[in-house]
């Protein structure tokens, strides 16, 4: 017999769910949809471990003893079930439904999760039955354990290729991958993970940078899934033991969407990241993307002038390729020939010329740049510079008339001139050609719907010294982060770029490019009124922009 007190009292009353995680959960649940107790627990409200527990109380269910699966009569009844229905066998272990023994007429099952309406339908063939509960975790490893055990995907064979095609085409599959997508979109999210994990597939989301678990998939769902998504990128179905890469051109929700895919293998199975880029979510405005007004200025100044070299430092994922475009847009015209090396392409940019280039034929970033300039253009854009050869024709371009944008994996921005001394580029070429270098990160923006001002304000003006940061023209507005459904309860909606950014002047010219260069780059920056990375994250936490916890810990 179905208990049938309401899910939200029993897990409030038995389950000791907070109120407020409850209100939350089921807000997120009118939005989005999904189970109230699996999203408690996505929400970290309710410990993992409990489901089961939720399952029998909602059901009336017994629990089956943790060790049924690894007993033989569990694998006779598994293969006496497979030979009297071969059918509906395949549909209940593909729904976590294990045959575990028979008692006169009467099949028993273990399950977790009793509700699935495939299952249940399967379940009206066979005649009498009964079902106990064990969590999805056992049981998903037990069934990937038969399915591997009757099959070895790392060299599929024609016939098997086929079959796995046609179970990747089917409805449930396509539609939950299209799932994915949209929820991804819908959250504004720049990465998709699925990973197996824990003995099911966990589905995460980078959302404003950080990873966010939305949920949580029946480990049955990753090799139809994988499939699918290889299928869609032009990847090989049949290898799983090398990484690959790929990429999907797809519209949803009436936008067109491409999704760059990375597959790797891990010991559970294959991991996939899928990077979501999306024409209409880039803004090309650097005061869209939160740069400084004196940043603003000294750029747009930097870009009109003819030849030289603009560098953009930073680590992967802070926003250096999205400048670089916004800078290039502030060029683009009739009158101008720009032309990009990217790897690969993100964006497609209207009017300017862009190249992808591929290493693994020998057409990388030096060779490409070496066909550039013979181009005749006036604007050159090099995704990144790696090694010598291509640092050394970037700079050279640039005396030659050409305006050179690049990219440097350093820390901050003086640390660039040592890493190109490293590289081999001789001192009076960095003097002769580099115009500016812009150190950058990425902070959550505090969300403006829920945002309030900060209790500590005062001391942490006094602290981070946002009053001289100000120089006198604002008073400093602190705020917290607080969290409502706008921004899916983070505190933060969107981000914006910090920087910091060094002009090859005179001064910094004249300067020895040795061990002391980045201290006294640094001091020289300070003397003129330039902030550090750190100093221009505090003047936005200042403006009520971010948060200190956000700057000191995208720059700390």
């Amino acid at each position: 017999m179905t208990n049938h007190v309401p899910l939200d009292e029993l897990l409030a009353e038995v389950f000791s769910v907070p109120e407020a995680d409850l209100q939350r959960a089921m807000s997120y649940q009118h939005r989005y949809g999904g189970r109230l107790e699996q999203i408690l627990v996505n929400l970290g409200s309710l410990a993992d471990d409990r489901l089961i527990d939720v399952l029998a109380h909602v059901t009336d269910l017994p629990l089956a003893p943790a060790d049924i699966l690894d007993s033989e009569s569990t694998q006779q009844a598994i293969s006496a079930f497979e030979s009297a229905f071969p059918e509906q066998a395949k549909v209940l272990l593909s729904c976590c439904w294990v045959p575990v023994g028979r008692d006169q007429e009467r099949w028993h099952f273990v399950t977790s999760d009793p509700f699935q309406l495939e299952a249940n339908e399967a379940l009206q063939s066979i005649g009498p039955h009964s079902a106990s509960l064990l969590p999805e975790a056992v049981i998903s490893s037990f069934v990937q354990q038969l399915v591997d055990a009757s099959a070895d995907y790392s060299g599929v064979s024609g016939s098997e290729e086929e079959r796995l095609m046609e179970l990747a085409n089917e409805a449930p599959v396509v539609n939950l991958f299209n799932s994915l997508v949209s929820k991804g979109m819908r959250l504004g999210a720049s990465d998709l993970h699925l990973e197996p994990y824990d003995g099911s597939l966990r589905v995460r989301y980078r959302i404003d940078g950080v990873l966010q678990e939305s949920e949580r998939l029946p480990l049955r769902m990753q090799m139809p899934l994988t499939v699918r998504i290889k299928i869609l990128a032009g990847m090989d179905i049949a290898e799983r033991r090398r990484p690959q890469d790929g990429k999907i051109a797809m519209r949803i929700r009436n936008e067109d969407l491409d999704l760059r895919v990375s597959s790797l293998p891990l010991a559970e199975g294959e991991s996939l990241v899928l990077r979501f880029l999306q024409q209409e979510s880039v803004s090309l405005a650097m005061s869209d993307m939160g740069f400084s007004e004196d940043i603003q200025k000294q750029l747009s100044a930097d870009v009109e002038k003819t030849a030289g070299v603009i560098l953009l430092t930073g680590p992967t994922g802070s926003g250096k390729t999205t400048t670089l475009y916004t800078l290039l847009s502030l060029l683009n015209s009739p009158t101008v020939k720009i032309i990009t090396l990217e790897d690969p392409v993100e964006y497609q940019l209207e009017g300017i010329n862009q190249v992808h280039v591929n290493s693994e034929i020998g057409f990388d970033f030096a060779a490409g740049l070496r066909s550039v300039v013979r181009q005749d253009p006036d604007v050159i854009m090099v995704g990144e510079i790696r090694d010598r050869e291509t640092a050394q024709i970037a700079l050279q371009s640039a005396l030659t008339g050409h305006l050179v944008f690049s990219t440097l994996h350093t820390n901050d921005s003086a640390s660039a001139y040592t890493r190109l001394l490293d590289l081999g580029v001789e001192e009076f070429l960095l003097n002769a050609a580099l115009i500016s270098v812009v150190a950058q990160r990425l902070v959550r923006r505090l969300c403006p719907a829920c945002a309030r001002e900060h209790p500590d304000e005062e001391s942490i003006v006094l602290r981070y010294h946002l009053v001289d940061l100000l120089g006198g023209v604002a008073q400093p507005c602190v705020r917290q982060a607080v969290g409502c459904e706008e921004c899916g309860h983070t505190g933060y909606r969107g981000r914006l770029v910090i920087t910091e950014y060094l002009g090859s002047d005179d001064v910094v010219k004249a300067l020895p490019k040795d061990a002391r260069f980045i201290g006294a780059a640094k001091t020289h920056n300070a003397a003129i009124g330039r902030r550090s990375l750190m100093q221009d994250g505090f003047y936005k936490v200042a403006q009520g922009l971010t948060t200190v916890e956000e700057v000191v810990r995208v720059a700390g």
